[in-house]
């Protein structure tokens, strides 16, 4: 059994982070952390994960003594300096702030000065189908975002013949985080559709990163009156005509042996892979006009967040990525 902690264990994906290494069949979770809810039990807060342990303060010496990893779900900022003590003191760990995502530049660029810079070097990042190896050797991996991996995952095998990608995404309020979910009305989000940061949200960044710099993306998420569920919806101007055919070759070349892509024959929806931690796509051409119209929904807490983390840990433990998560 490997030992593991989670650190912001009181957020939505935090806490599910400590459900999914609590039932682990070869995890064993020895320690809960959290900000602001010092001393109250998990399950009093998230009774249907029915994690009845107690959240402790952080402390990096008392995370080394009682666990070899740890996952780490604080927001950006807070993230990189606890990250390193923790990498410093020689435990696994996934990150699922921005902090360790990016370069330097681009992290800057987006959303502040970096505290760790030391340690970009070192981090994977942690999307499994197209960094799998990396991950089953890295000390450290950044999860990462909720709209980047369902939009990455729908554009990955389109990379070399897209001219340019737009990126319409909605994804349910969870994915604000429990402090802003927990201050938003209910009527401004029910029967409800907005869209927000259309002038650039940082998961542009990954998008940018991932898919290459030169590829032109417009990104522009979406506020849906749900709790979980992201569909990402992308629109792709090919370089040279291409078929239907065609296109369905490339995604099951890159798809056919992933255990957690599922290539659906119609586009998908977000209760099709709610509490799971699949993505599902879905792609085609609309013969109209000849763009690629490419499909990837995911749950934003499993797959966007918490099961992914999971499912990285699992690689860096020498463990199947498919432990505790199917």
């Amino acid at each position: 059994m490997h030992r593991v902690a989670v650190l912001g264990a009181a957020g939505f994906a935090g806490a599910l982070c400590a459900a999914l290494v609590e039932r682990h069949p070869q995890l064993e979770l020895t320690m809960v952390t959290a900000r602001s809810d010092v001393g109250r039990r998990l399950d009093h807060i998230y009774p249907r994960h029915r994690v009845r342990r107690e959240l402790e303060a952080y402390d990096a010496d008392r995370v080394a003594e009682r666990a070899d990893a740890a996952l780490v779900a604080y927001p950006h900022g807070a993230a990189a300096p606890v990250v390193e003590d923790l990498v410093r003191r020689g435990l696994k760990v996934v990150d699922l702030s921005a902090d360790f995502r990016l370069s330097q530049e681009l992290y800057e660029r987006y959303y502040q000065p970096h505290e760790a810079t030391q340690l970009l070097g070192e981090a994977v990042y942690g999307l499994t189908e197209t960094h799998r190896e990396q991950i089953a050797g890295a000390s450290l991996v950044a999860a990462p975002g909720c709209y980047s991996t369902a939009a990455i995952l729908a554009l990955w095998p389109l990379r070399e013949v897209a001219r340019d990608v737009v990126v319409d995404a909605k994804s349910g309020v969870s994915g604000a985080g429990r402090g802003a979910t927990e201050t938003t009305h209910f009527v401004s989000v029910d029967e409800n559709v907005s869209p927000y940061k259309v002038e650039g949200h940082r998961h542009r960044a990954e998008l940018e990163s991932e898919l290459g710099d030169g590829l032109p993306v417009t990104f522009i998420p979406h506020l849906v009156p749900i709790d979980q569920g992201l569909l990402a919806s992308c629109y792709v101007t090919p370089r040279s005509e291409i078929g239907a055919d065609e296109v369905r070759d490339l995604f099951r070349d890159a798809y056919e042996d992933e255990p957690f892509v599922e290539l659906a024959d119609a586009p998908p929806g977000v209760r099709d892979v709610r509490e799971t931690n699949f993505c599902r796509v879905h792609a085609t051409v609309e013969p109209a006009t000849g763009r690629v119209i490419a499909f990837g929904a995911i749950d934003n807490l499993w797959k966007g967040a918490a099961g992914q983390a999971v499912q990285d840990l699992n690689l860096m433990l020498g463990l199947d990525e498919r432990e505790g998560l199917s």
